[in-house]
């Protein structure tokens, strides 16, 4: 009988044609598994551009309820909505004020698109702020978390009143889940979610969204943010979310912290919970800096950026990008 050599293995036989490659793929990114974050200004009769972040806008109410409604159209399934007040306070009151730009901003949003997109918003004092901290602030000028919650509380309630299906809490203030949570089952918004930002650090990569929302911060917030250094820590923050009743939990930034998103999509106690992931001003700038340079291939830079994430675990991406890559993956 004669020998009969070991087979070769040729991992490329699978690599062949472009039909082969969708076939085996392990990772498949959809437009319905992404989130558009949208900026409206008050007071503003044209949209304003935002120079960091090239191809975005500050939009007036009218430019912000067509964008939702062309995102829907390329296939998105979520818009995640931030309001910039003509006047800022102390205490952030344009937040909680009914006639406030961001819940306009909603109510215009869900009654142009109803149902066919997840309607979100973010749940945080920095843009309405004169200081540009995420709280209220004590005589001292250091963040008052309980303080900071009462007004997470109130905010929350009347973004569900506007017709929100899911607040973002994003201020990182301990508790805030689970007093949100309180108060929107106790005036009765037992069907309004909570996307919690679960692991948000103190991170560079969020310059350019400072300039999208005007913000007044002087100084940092790595009081309140967790520390880059800290990946155990996200998942920890994460697990506290979902205890305080979060119905999705996110990571933000995405790149360079794809190690956190991994570790919170492998924890046994989110097995079943929706995972978020937040593409940031930073990451989005970067590819756009590099691409109108011509250092690399555009849309090939995004869909690689946006399929590492959903590699690394997130079901949902928030992403500037969200309409453009809908219609590039359709």
């Amino acid at each position: 009988m004669s020998e009969i050599d070991p087979p070769v293995v040729r991992p490329r036989r699978l690599r062949t044609t472009p039909a082969m490659r969708d076939l085996v793929a392990e990772t498949t990114l959809r437009p319905s598994q992404l989130v558009l974050p949208l900026f409206v200004r008050e007071g503003i009769a044209e949209p304003q551009p935002i120079a960091s972040m090239p191809g975005l806008f500050q939009h007036t109410r009218d430019t912000l309820r067509k964008a939702v409604t062309e995102a829907a159209e390329a296939g998105v399934r979520g818009v995640m909505l931030y309001g910039i007040p003509e006047t800022k306070d102390a205490t952030g009151s344009g937040g909680i004020d009914r006639e406030g730009i961001l819940n306009v901003a909603i109510r215009d949003v869900v009654a142009e698109v109803g149902d066919a997109v997840v309607v979100m918003s973010d749940l945080c004092l920095d843009e309405f702020t004169d200081h540009g901290h995420c709280g209220v602030l004590t005589s001292d000028g250091r963040v008052d978390n309980d303080a900071t919650l009462a007004a997470y509380a109130e905010m929350a309630v009347v973004q569900a009143e506007a017709g929100v299906d899911l607040v973002g809490p994003s201020g990182m203030m301990d508790g805030q889940v689970a007093v949100i949570r309180a108060a929107l089952d106790a005036s009765g918004h037992t069907d309004t979610g909570i996307l919690a930002y679960g692991a948000k650090y103190a991170s560079a990569f969020f310059g350019p969204f400072r300039e999208a929302v005007d913000s007044s911060l002087e100084g940092d917030r790595r009081t309140y943010q967790q520390d880059p250094r800290n990946g155990t820590e996200g998942v920890r923050e994460a697990l506290l979310d979902v205890e305080q009743g979060a119905d999705i939990v996110m990571v933000k930034p995405a790149l360079a912290y794809l190690d956190v998103l991994r570790q919170v999509r492998d924890a046994p106690e989110l097995r079943g919970v929706p995972v978020a992931a937040y593409n940031v001003s930073g990451e989005y700038a970067m590819v756009e800096a590099a691409a109108a340079n011509g250092w690399i291939d555009r849309e090939p830079a995004i869909l690689e950026t946006l399929t590492a994430i959903s590699r690394a675990g997130a079901d949902v991406i928030l992403t500037y990008w969200a309409a453009e890559a809908a219609r590039l993956v359709r």
